[in-house]
């Protein structure tokens, strides 16, 4: 499980790194990355089913500690894996770009500390990744653990989709992400309906694995970003750069949840709004993001506005901050939108959806 510190801190200086190509043979196949910062109870409850299951020569587990200050590192220092010292909390995006930065392998996965693995989930995504040369990233089904754990006191098999990433990261035509098996807060029990391989808009970061040469070369995540959507903006990289990311239900692991910051924190409501407003900006060609923030602009503030009549006015505070701070941001990102939008091979990835889930989920009542 990865936390977040407090929320006004400052982000760090970021890792800058010029994108490049591999010209090396890697020494390892995978390396399966954990980014740690004070989570040494998820550590003590998860790893074990991560070294049980990821026994391989050329495969390492390495754990990258975010400057805690608890007892993590004395905990790691007993388990049969790497660990790397970050000197501070750099976020999960600047820790994971120094993490990658220091491992030597073919393949990379970025995996959350409260994930519990599978028998072969980690050889069923390289098996994929090796077959398929165009595909950049997979992640496996995501369930919840919670939900897991319940079925089994009860005695029944309906478990459900984890919030973040389920069986498969998708993005509506409003810049709004979800995903297959989880609409806005709707969760589906899996049933198998999403068992195939499909290609997905974005692959989670509670577990992802990407090609390592690919990652850097296309500058890995927004260290800006700090934590939340900083996936969904690498991947939409990928997709403009003419690479494929997809789900691979075959592999299953459980997922926790909400380790990062609480899902209704206002630390978490400010990283969302601001990080995907920054993405879209970034992103999209200049006229689709003027259309977007159009209808954005009001639908982002009925948002506030609920959250303002359900009590929760921190959360509330949050939007109207976030939108302040994208605003602030914009200039410097003006370069960064010219050189993402020259380097693209595809203006608007097709596999954006072209319908709004805001407007199916509140005024269809859809729920898939």
């Amino acid at each position: 499980m990865y936390k977040a510190h407090s929320p006004l801190a400052s982000n760090p200086p970021p890792l800058h790194f010029t994108p490049y190509t591999l010209h090396f043979t890697p020494q390892m196949s995978c390396s399966v990355i954990i980014l740690n910062w004070n989570g040494e109870a998820m550590l003590r409850r998860f790893l074990p089913s991560v070294i049980a299951h990821t026994q391989s020569d050329d495969v390492e587990i390495v754990v990258a500690d975010n400057g805690s200050t608890d007892e993590s590192l004395a905990y790691l220092r007993t388990q049969p894996i790497r660990v790397i010292e970050l000197k501070q909390n750099y976020g999960f995006a600047e820790g994971y770009n120094r993490a990658i930065a220091q491992v030597d392998s073919e393949y990379v996965v970025l995996l959350n500390s409260d994930v519990e693995v599978t028998e072969g989930w980690l050889d069923t995504l390289l098996t994929y990744m090796r077959a398929h040369a165009n595909v950049a990233a997979v992640q496996p089904k995501i369930l919840s653990w919670q939900s897991k754990e319940d079925a089994i006191a009860i005695g029944n098999n309906n478990i459900r989709f984890e919030h973040a990433g389920a069986a498969g990261g998708m993005l509506d035509c409003l810049g709004y992400p979800y995903c297959r098996g989880r609409l806005l807060t709707h969760l589906e029990v899996d049933k198998g309906q999403y068992d195939t391989p499909v290609p997905i808009f974005w692959a989670s970061g509670a577990c992802m694995m990407i090609r390592r040469n690919v990652y850097m070369q296309e500058g890995g995540l927004d260290a800006e970003f700090f934590a939340h959507q900083e996936e969904i903006d690498l991947c939409w990289r990928l997709h403009c750069r003419g690479y494929e990311v997809m789900a691979v239900p075959q592999s299953v692991v459980y997922h926790v949840g909400g380790g990062t910051l609480e899902y209704e924190s206002p630390r978490k409501t400010f990283l969302n709004f601001r990080n995907n407003l920054l993405m879209l900006y970034k992103n999209l060609p200049t006229i689709k993001w003027l259309l977007v923030m159009l209808i954005r602009l009001p639908l982002d503030y009925v948002a506030a506005l609920q959250m303002l009549l359900s009590g929760k006015w921190l959360n509330f505070k949050a939007v109207c901050q976030a939108r302040y701070a994208f605003w602030q941001l914009r200039t410097k990102y003006k370069n960064i939108k010219l050189d993402n939008l020259r380097m693209s091979k595809i203006a608007y990835p097709t596999t954006i959806c072209r319908r709004s889930i805001i407007f199916d989920y509140y005024l269809l009542r859809k729920r898939k």
